[in-house]
């Protein structure tokens, strides 16, 4: 192959959105994208209390109140309503029946716990980006717990920008004599910044995760629809429920249940979408030519033809 062209992530490799489409659409059914978002939802679900509770002890270690009222504040703003209240009333009746020292300590095991949900999403990316696993387990436990601490401190970060934000902002502006235009600022880019920190967290997973040496711009493609798709999921999810879901008389106190799994069942989706679109994206980029658009451990143009089983990554969790 003559390697003389050279492609921006941002051209989509050289690709039309149609035939992007279309490519991430034959990959999807080919890695059974759908089966392992539902498999991931499983993982998620067993992942997300425990990382709630490390979270919440990691919060009581900073001397500021109410941060984590403003986290689940803020996290109702994207679930359904009945799967924000199940998240909270479980979480306050952890927390109000475990001791400060329990939790301080109970943070290891739940940071662990939590982990199993990276595990899971490791082994799915693996599948998207065509590499096998070569990494030895204990390392993949590693990085799996790095990335969920990564997780906590992007959370972190983001609760106090928008905690204090208005306020530490707010009086440095005054002092300037800005105060009024800081605070219509701030209503404006509220948003913007949390759909900031969302699109760092996949884009993060989207680097380390995958057993692939990756390219910090090849990344972004798919980090940034997974993080537009995911926002759209969450919201279309709210206006369903509050339009034609009315769970609770179907289901009964199973109906905040089956919308939480549904909500992380798209969110996986999402994830594993957002993959695919980078697959691709380097697989055309790299038929054309660009050296930079395949990294190490990755398939190579055609490879898939030759060697189907070098595509495919073995369909198992990462709960090891």
């Amino acid at each position: 192959m003559d390697f003389k062209e050279v492609v921006a992530p941002g051209q989509l490799g050289g690709l039309g959105v149609r035939q992007l489409a279309a490519r991430v659409w034959a990959e999807c059914g080919e890695d059974e994208v759908l089966d392992r978002a539902a498999a991931l939802s499983f993982y998620f679900l067993f992942s997300l209390f425990p990382a709630l509770l490390f979270l919440s002890a990691l919060l009581g270690f900073l001397p500021i109140r109410g941060m984590l009222d403003a986290f689940l504040d803020n996290l109702a703003r994207v679930l359904p309503p009945d799967a924000a209240r199940l998240i909270r009333s479980t979480l306050e009746q952890v927390v109000q029946g475990s001791s400060v020292s329990l939790l301080s300590f109970g943070a290891l095991a739940s940071i662990w716990a939590a982990s199993t949900g990276m595990l899971s999403v490791i082994t799915a990316l693996n599948v998207a980006y065509g590499v096998s696993e070569q990494r030895a387990w204990w390392a993949q436990r590693l990085l799996a717990i790095a990335l969920t601490l990564g997780f906590s401190v992007l959370l972190l970060a983001a609760l106090t920008l928008l905690v204090f934000g208005p306020s530490l902002g707010g009086a440095l502006a005054s002092r300037l004599g800005y105060g009024n235009l800081y605070a219509w600022l701030w209503r404006v880019l509220d948003v913007p910044l949390s759909v900031c920190f969302v699109l760092a967290a996949i884009a993060l997973v989207y680097y380390f995760a995958p057993a692939a040496e990756q390219r910090a711009p090849w990344v972004l493609p798919g980090a940034v629809l997974a993080t537009g798709l995911w926002l759209l999921a969450s919201f279309g999810l709210r206006l369903y429920v509050h339009a034609f879901g009315n769970f609770s008389t179907a289901y009964g106190s199973l109906g905040a249940v089956i919308l939480l799994m549904l909500w992380l069942y798209l969110t996986g989706l999402v994830l594993l979408v957002g993959a695919e679109v980078n697959a691709e994206i380097e697989d055309a980029a790299a038929h054309r030519g660009d050296r930079c658009a395949k990294a190490s451990g990755e398939h190579v143009p055609g490879e898939r033809d030759r060697h189907p089983a070098a595509r495919r990554a073995p369909a198992r969790t990462g709960a090891a």
